[in-house]
């Protein structure tokens, strides 16, 4: 481990515990004289890799910004109106600098921990209600991935939720005018599920036969806007429910899917202010009728009391979250796009109801002028009613008409060789409505007139009325309103996150830099590949990095979340083993100390699910997968391990596992959640695994923004890679095309750059060092706090991995102080919590990073050492547990400023249990939060609870 290197090298500002003396420190209380020592104890000689990784060397902040700029200019900005669910806009430099750009929002974890995260949670309320608004529907959750992964959400929330006996088991029906790639992506997912899916046009009535669930789309994807209300009414006497893919700019102007009798509605909040992006991140919505709120996928933010009974935010109904209901989940939903669901929550409070009203008359009235100069020249449109979108017939010369916009630096879509889609947003000015008619050869533009939206279309529903959305006028008090929601919260950028199995470590500021060029942000995702060389090549790049580092032969960049690579995977095994004619093979071996996700995920993929169980040291009981093994034998699909496993140990057995399920015909899946403990140490392609899925917000410093994006690649081995993710708009008029996990074909690529920059930064050398600086860390924890919290699980020599799980179970059974009660004490001593009874009940699991440096780590160290004390004052009897500052923890300043203060320990106790944070004191918002009372009161959306009690 290289230490008290030259400054300009990246790596020694990625790694905290860079210098020698810290590391000497570190080994000393590991018991070790050299980090290569502890590594190669810790780590099995059979999975370790014979050769360094083959990687570029480093380069230095400056070079890689250079590399980045020459990428950039590889790529044609345009004028996109190519829509599809996918439109340009403008953020609002407010919000880009202080919101996407800013580390106090983008380090942020998911809000867990609500006590902490106060701030973002009243973002995300905020969002919720301005999608239930401008919807008209009860209940919306705070983001889903995409829209039409968020349509597959939705098909399959109706096929749980429909208790019509008639109807229940029958097909799924999608309008012919939803998004193609909306389409593709249901097809897919129904296939691995095994239901119909019927596509008709449904302006022309239900097609017969028993139906589930319908989809429409509105506007459709032909621009159509027209009153659904008689077929949402059809639809629902034949018992089925129905869905409405609605974009939520059009609902201000024209009735909401609720007030038509939608029981749900999804869709994109892209063109609120987040850009392009090359198709994402950007975040989905779905509002739900009442009654189907317990039934719906992601995240919710309720509101609920804290100890003092003043209001309070918090995720709700957290018991439908993947790790607790397993295959019995209703979702392998485990993520969010929450920062990007933040931004457009605040364009909406940027905007107010007027304002978003004002856009889209303007769009509308765009788009009405130019359908008037194209009919006027002889053009036909396919729809005569319209919002921003037109269709225009010209037959036989969409090419032309395709290559005379280009060249006036305008893409158009190109639907089939007669005919054209043109869609009109925010950006666009009366020089581009000009260019687009000459393109398609007709006179110059006028004003609009006719094709104005029908009466009975119109919107009559006030939405928005919130004080939120109608105070923050001006650039002053929008500003004070984010500073003041920051300020709430704990993020990276204030402290250290010690959360196993989610990495919460650097997101260095390089390597965020160019996500917000317009040169990659404002690239459409459907562009001309013309116009696309420097994101491909970006792309092309970072898979033979991770193809390299994995030692797989082929990766994936397109799923956008992790749960979406494990999908992606076992997708991939499904169809390798129908291709061989291995119909049969269907039953998946899953540990039980595996994330919760991976049995979703087997679910979604048609696998029947079968736990494996756990032996007393933590690694999987061989005697039980043997047994499973040779029951299953016939029917064995695939088994999901988690290495390093789950406990944070590294099993010495790995490559025993993969060989026995090798040699009963199973494929195995080797979750990649914890590759930063093996980056240039050990390749899961190398040592047993077919396929596995990354996690780039985790090893590769994709930030978590408060509970997303996220990227979760899938690696294969060559024989899996003819079954890889499919391109979803591709697959929507092409054969041949794999399945397709989400909408564009690179997922989330708007953050890619930040892992390839990372990757650059680093180098092979940097990357296996920031491993071994990671395991050092961890066992360093383990090692000064196993006396004070037992480690539960180890592995050679007594070591962990990257993470390590501390036991409190015999010091609650003893004294009643339970780990959350430490997971929140913690907050007074200015920490996020470790990750809390996962993957076993009662313990913290603990991940200090290879980004954390000595003195940050000790600091936690000795905030855990001064609990135990406290702990021990109640095995003493100094005071009850009932009474104790970790029962009663976190404090607020209100509390203990209260002249009413008659608990059995002392204020300063309370908020300054050791010096330092006389100095530098972070005090939460509210106090310790009633989860259940949330539960039992759904509450979830506004009133924000700081701003406008009075």
């Amino acid at each position: 481990m290289t230490t008290e290197s030259s400054p300009t090298v990246f790596a020694d500002r990625h790694i905290g515990a860079r210098r020698q003396a810290d590391v000497e420190t570190m080994l000393k209380a590991v018991g070790y004289d050299s980090v290569d020592g502890l590594v190669d104890v810790a780590v099995p000689d059979s999975i370790r890799q014979s050769k360094p990784l083959a990687l570029r060397a480093a380069l230095s902040e400056v070079e890689v910004l250079a590399e980045l700029r020459k990428l950039a200019g590889k790529n044609k900005t345009a004028v996109q109106m190519i829509g599809q669910g996918y439109y340009d806009t403008v953020t609002p430099a407010v919000i880009r600098r202080n919101i996407l750009e800013a580390p106090a929002w983008y380090t942020a974890y998911t809000p867990y921990q609500p006590e902490i995260s106060q701030g973002r949670l009243e973002a995300l309320l905020n969002f919720q209600t301005m999608v239930q608004d401008l919807v008209g529907l009860p209940i919306a959750n705070a983001s889903l991935l995409d829209e039409a992964t968020a349509v597959a959400e939705a098909v399959l929330m109706m096929r749980r939720a429909n208790k019509n006996k008639a109807a229940h088991d029958g097909k799924t029906v999608l309008d012919i005018d939803v998004m193609p790639q909306t389409i593709a992506i249901v097809k897919g997912r129904a296939e691995a599920l095994g239901f119909e899916v019927e596509v008709a046009d449904l302006s022309l009535g239900l097609p017969e036969g028993a139906i589930n669930g319908v989809v429409l789309q509105q506007p459709g994807a032909s621009g159509r806007v027209f009153n659904h209300a008689d077929a949402i009414a059809a639809a629902k006497e034949r018992g089925a429910l129905v869905t409405v893919a609605a974009d939520l700019l059009a609902l201000t102007l024209i009735t909401p899917p609720g007030e038509q009798g939608a029981d749900i509605a999804v869709g994109s909040t892209q063109r609120f202010g987040v850009p392009l992006f090359f198709g994402g991140p950007h975040a989905a919505y779905m509002a739900v009728a009442k009654g189907l709120e317990r039934s719906m996928p992601g995240r919710l933010v309720g509101v609920s009391k804290d100890d003092a009974g003043l209001p309070a935010y918090r995720l709700a109904l957290q018991t439908r979250e993947q790790h607790i209901r397993r295959e019995k989940a209703t979702s392998n939903i485990c993520t969010a796009q929450a920062l990007l669901a933040i931004v457009s929550s605040f364009y909406a409070v940027y905007h107010g109801p007027d304002g978003l009203k004002a856009i889209a008359e303007r769009v509308h009235t765009h788009a009405r002028t130019l359908a008037t100069a194209l009919t006027a020249a002889g053009r036909t449109l396919t729809a005569d009613t319209f919002f921003d979108t037109l269709t225009v017939s010209v037959p036989g010369k969409a090419a032309t008409v395709i290559a005379a916009a280009e060249a006036r630096g305008i893409n158009l879509r190109h639907i089939d060789a007669d005919t054209v889609g043109v869609s009109v947003d925010e950006t666009t000015t009366p020089e581009v409505l000009s260019s687009v008619a000459v393109a398609f050869g007709a006179g110059p533009i006028g004003e609009a007139a006719g094709f104005e939206l029908p009466a009975d279309v119109l919107r009559t529903s006030d939405f928005m009325q919130h004080p939120v959305f109608n105070t923050h006028r001006s650039e002053t008090q929008l500003l004070r309103y984010i500073r003041r929601l920051s300020d709430r919260d704990l993020a990276l950028d204030r402290t250290m996150i010690p959360l196993g199995s989610c990495t919460m470590k650097l997101n260095a500021t390089a390597e965020m830099e160019a996500i917000s060029w317009p040169e990659f942000a404002s690239i459409h995702p459907f562009a001309p590949d013309s116009q696309t060389v420097g994101w491909r090549e970006l792309i092309t790049g970072l898979e033979a990095d991770l193809a390299e580092i994995t030692g797989y032969d082929q990766v994936s960049l397109q799923p956008n979340a992790g749960s979406q690579g494990e999908l992606a995977g076992l997708l991939a095994i499904r169809g390798y083993h129908r291709a061989n004619g291995d119909t049969q093979r269907n039953i998946c071996l899953i540990p039980a100390s595996a994330h919760g996700t991976n049995a979703a995920s087997a679910v979604l993929a048609g696998m029947k699910v079968v736990v494996v169980a756990t032996a007393p040291d933590g690694t999987i009981d061989h005697a039980d997968l043997n047994a499973k093994i040779e029951t299953h034998r016939d029917a064995l699909s695939a088994i999901m391990i988690t290495y390093p496993s789950t406990h944070g140990v590294y099993d010495a057995d790995v490559t025993e596992i993969c060989d026995a399920v090798h040699a009963a015909g199973g494929q195995v899946y080797v979750d990649g959640a914890n590759l930063n403990a093996l980056v240039g140490l050990a390749q899961p392609g190398k040592f047993g695994g077919d396929v596995s899925h990354l996690n780039l917000h985790k090893t590769f410093c994709i930030p978590h923004g408060g509970g997303g994006p996220g990227v979760g690649p899938v690696a294969a081995k060559a024989h899996l890679a003819p079954f890889m993710p499919g391109d979803a708009n591709k697959a929507a008029h092409e054969a041949g095309h794999g399945v397709a996990i989400s909408a564009s074909n690179y997922g989330s690529a708007g953050v890619l750059p930040i892992s390839w920059a990372y990757v650059q930064l680093m180098g092979a050398e940097g990357l296996t060092e920031a491993t071994k600086a990671a395991l050092l860390a961890a066992n360093y924890v383990a090692a000064r706090l196993n006396e004070y919290f037992p480690v539960l699980y180890t592995g050679e020599g007594g070591l962990v991995a990257h993470e390590c799980i501390l036991d409190l179970r015999e010091l609650t059974a003893k004294t009643g102080v339970t780990a959350e009660d430490v997971a929140k004490r913690l907050i007074d001593y200015g920490f996020h919590a470790p990750t809390l009874a996962f993957p076993v009940a009662g313990t913290l699991m603990v991940e200090p990073t290879e980004s954390e440096d000595l003195a940050e780590i000790d600091r936690f160290i000795n905030a855990m050492i001064s609990i135990r004390k406290e702990i021990d004052q109640v095995a003493d009897g100094d005071f009850t547990v009932e009474n104790s500052p970790l029962r009663n923890a976190p404090h607020t300043a209100s509390a203990v400023v209260n002249s009413d203060w008659t608990r059995e320990y002392s204020r300063e106790q309370a908020v300054f249990p050791v010096h330092h944070l006389k100095q530098d004191k972070y005090f939460p918002p509210v106090g310790r939060i009633d989860g259940a009372g949330g539960d039992r009161n759904l509450i979830c959306s506004c009133p924000p609870l700081s701003d406008f009690e009075n």
